[in-house]
């Protein structure tokens, strides 16, 4: 998973980091752009000014452009992958990249269920198994 992706600042490293991930042997990926909920907003803002002041304003500029011109979009669906043209520049990336290294390109194993177990019921005394 690269995540979380931040335009102008990090997303430079999303096809190392998938390089790197498909050398250890992943076969499946995914990215996350940067999310920035209303308790994170003012928190990441003053961090990205502290630390880049001179790319600040062109992160936050991008970041709304994702975002529909705000700085957070709650909407499950565009919330991980933002929308206009440098959401879309990402995605291709993103799928170009994962193309060249064969990632998510397999099918998937079924998930091994036999593992889990059913949560105990609260008080009682939990089994060792020895």
């Amino acid at each position: 998973m690269v995540a979380p992706v931040i335009p102008a600042l990090t997303d430079h490293e999303l096809e190392s980091i998938l390089e790197a991930a498909a050398e250890a042997g992943t076969r499946w990926a995914g990215y996350v752009l940067l999310r920035l909920p209303y308790e994170i907003k003012d928190l990441f803002r003053e961090w990205l000014a502290e630390h880049y002041p001179d790319r600040a304003a062109h992160v936050m500029s991008l970041i709304r452009e994702m975002r529909g011109g705000r700085d957070n979009d709650p909407r499950f669906g565009t919330r991980m992958r933002g929308v206009g043209p440098y959401a879309g520049l990402l995605s291709n990336r993103f799928r170009l990249a994962c193309r060249r290294l064969n990632l998510n390109s397999g099918g998937r194993e079924p998930l091994k269920t036999g593992l889990f177990r059913p949560p105990t019921p609260a008080g009682s005394q939990l089994h060792l198994s020895l």
